[in-house]
């Protein structure tokens, strides 16, 4: 699956976001080192510390099912029923997510404003001196 097929599947995830509350969704395709793809949504919750961003529900699904191998992630996001029309990157606790389970030197974040104009950023470019699994050996 290329990055623009990625993106459509985020897109795609989108729809399914439940956002009463912040009225922001986001969808997010992650694709497994063997080209298994994982999609999510963020999931709101009234008392806000509770919810999941997508980028999380694509994650831990595909965690659950033991996937440990990922390459890629695409992530849109915009206001509620409006196509997207800017970059949604990652928040910072998505970003330490990834960092525990992916490699930051290899593994890409896809964005795009547009379906057909994906931009690739690698994680340790988004998470510069991110703390990971590695700091913790001895």
């Amino acid at each position: 699956m290329d990055d623009t097929a990625l993106v459509r599947a985020a897109i795609e995830a989108r729809s399914q976001a439940y956002v009463p509350y912040s009225r922001f969704s986001v969808g997010a395709a992650l694709k497994c080192a063997d080209g298994a793809v994982y999609c999510g949504c963020n999931i709101e919750n009234a008392a806000y510390s509770p919810s999941c961003c997508a980028e999380r529900t694509a994650i831990f699904r595909a965690i659950f099912d033991g996937r440990r191998e990922f390459s890629a992630i695409a992530v849109v996001g915009g206001p509620a029923d409006e196509p997207i029309s800017r970059l949604c990157a990652p928040c910072g606790v998505c970003r330490q997510v990834m960092m525990e389970f992916c490699d930051p030197k290899t593994f890409r974040i896809v964005l795009a404003a547009q379906a057909d104009a994906p931009q690739s950023h690698l994680l340790e470019e988004l998470l510069q001196l991110g703390f990971g699994p590695l700091d913790l050996k001895g």
